[in-house]
């Protein structure tokens, strides 16, 4: 029994697992990304849907690290 580490819920522990998910695919939407620039011919209406596609994933991350860590003011 360790008492210095903290327990963590199974919600907890879901929405970490969420987070490092979404991470991954960030990760591999921005990789997309510079494939498709680095094209002769970008095709540049992908390259917007990826981004905003990309930006929605980004806010899932930050609203879900706001249930884990929420901002208290002490």
């Amino acid at each position: 029994m360790n008492d210095d580490v903290p327990e963590i819920s199974e919600e907890e522990a879901a929405l970490h697992a969420r987070v490092k998910l979404l991470r991954q695919e960030h990760a591999e939407l921005d990789a997309s990304i510079e494939a498709l620039s680095a094209a002769a011919v970008p095709d540049q209406l992908m390259i917007a849907r990826m981004k905003r596609k990309k930006l929605s994933i980004k806010d899932e991350i930050v609203k879900i690290e706001d249930r884990i860590l929420p901002d208290i003011i002490a």
